[in-house]
């Protein structure tokens, strides 16, 4: 399997999510967070698109987001995100397991994902996610194995304040099972604001934590450090 081609494949659908404008329906807001959706042309179902803004760099939140290292401090819908594959600097293969969902109805699901960041002329990052098969990972009788369609996080720097950052999220998820579209309809939205809770909150930690304003007070970013 080319999975550097699939890689960037991923990274362009996304960023073409990120450009199209059209059919999108607000389906929850919630403090500055918006949460947009239409039918997916992947699967019968949804994209998600969650935008929100960040007290953060560009730089610095994406690599937030991406490294295993942070992922399970702030991600609170996952009990594990872990490295199983790295095919490059930029591209890896992850193995992550949610959280049950919607007071327990929606239970744990699993997914390998193969994971890439891609960086864009004016600081815009993109960090695209797609379900691969790996025969070295088969589906568990431990849990249901979703597929993640083409998604991902696009981080770009807010003109007002490029201190900040813009963070748009893309999320078309094909939990399987025996869930019922209505279901996932009336759960997702919910979710989706969580995790951009989430991410705000992780960001808010980490800045304080005394290893962090260290680095800040040295000019360093403490995100790159394992």
């Amino acid at each position: 399997m080319d999975y550097k081609a699939i890689a960037q494949q991923t990274a362009q659908e996304v960023l073409g999510y990120s450009e199209d404008t059209t059919g999108w329906k607000v389906v929850k807001t919630s403090k500055k967070i918006t949460i947009s959706s239409k039918a997916s042309k992947k699967f019968n179902g949804n994209i998600y698109r969650v935008e929100g803004i960040i007290p953060q760099t560009t730089s610095k939140l994406s690599e937030f987001l991406y490294l295993p290292d942070h992922r399970v401090t702030w991600d609170k819908s996952l009990q594990v995100f872990s490295l199983i594959k790295k095919i490059d600097s930029d591209t890896m293969i992850c193995h992550t397991i949610t959280q049950s969902f919607a007071l327990g109805s929606i239970s744990p699901r699993d997914f390998i994902d193969l994971v890439h960041i891609k960086h864009y002329e004016g600081n815009i990052v993109i960090i695209s996610s797609n379900s691969v098969d790996v025969p070295e990972y088969p589906p568990s009788s431990n849990y249901i194995r979703g597929h993640n369609h083409p998604c991902g996080y696009v981080c770009s720097p807010l003109r007002e304040n490029p201190a900040h950052s813009k963070l748009v999220m893309f999320v078309q998820t094909e939990l399987r099972g025996k869930l019922s579209p209505s279901v996932i309809e009336a759960t997702m939205p919910s979710t989706l604001i969580s995790v951009m809770y989430n991410v705000k909150d992780g960001i808010k930690a980490l800045r304080n934590t005394p290893e962090c304003s260290a680095h800040q007070k040295a000019h360093a970013s403490c995100l790159k450090k394992k």
